[in-house]
């Protein structure tokens, strides 16, 4: 993983949710397990910055989707915006939430042993299954 200078903002599509990030990324990644392809409709696309950097204006609501990790919404318009592990140091931001120009490009690929059957992975990005 690359880590880039980001001065990352966005938010949800209400407006209700807006957030900033100043601090170097810690990756972006696009997941395909199941639970990502329900919560995003499609593939969960994010970055990751360190959880200290991420600053809120307004309040999300949180939906714990396992033992070990919780979601991120607007309770207003429901727009996915975070993912958080319990105990991790960092938060991953949906990237279709931050402001254009994001200067962000997706570097992997994760859980692609859990992707759906009606689309291919051709962009020749680095590709792991969950193992």
């Amino acid at each position: 993983m690359s880590s880039e200078s980001s001065d990352l903002t966005g938010g949800c599509l209400c407006g209700a949710i807006r957030y900033s990030a100043g601090a170097e990324t810690l990756g972006n990644s696009a997941c395909h397990c199941g639970q990502c392809r329900s919560w995003s409709g499609h593939v969960w696309a994010s970055v990751m910055v360190p959880k200290e950097a991420l600053s809120l204006t307004g309040a999300p609501k949180w939906f714990r989707s396992s033992d070990h990790a919780e979601r991120g919404f607007c309770p207003s318009c429901g727009t996915s915006l975070f993912w958080r592990e319990d105990g991790a140091r960092h938060v991953s931001i949906g990237m279709g939430t931050v402001d254009e120009p994001t200067g962000l490009q997706l570097e992997r690929h994760i859980y692609v042993d859990f992707k759906g059957d009606y689309y291919d992975i051709a962009d020749g990005l680095p590709q792991e299954d969950s193992a």
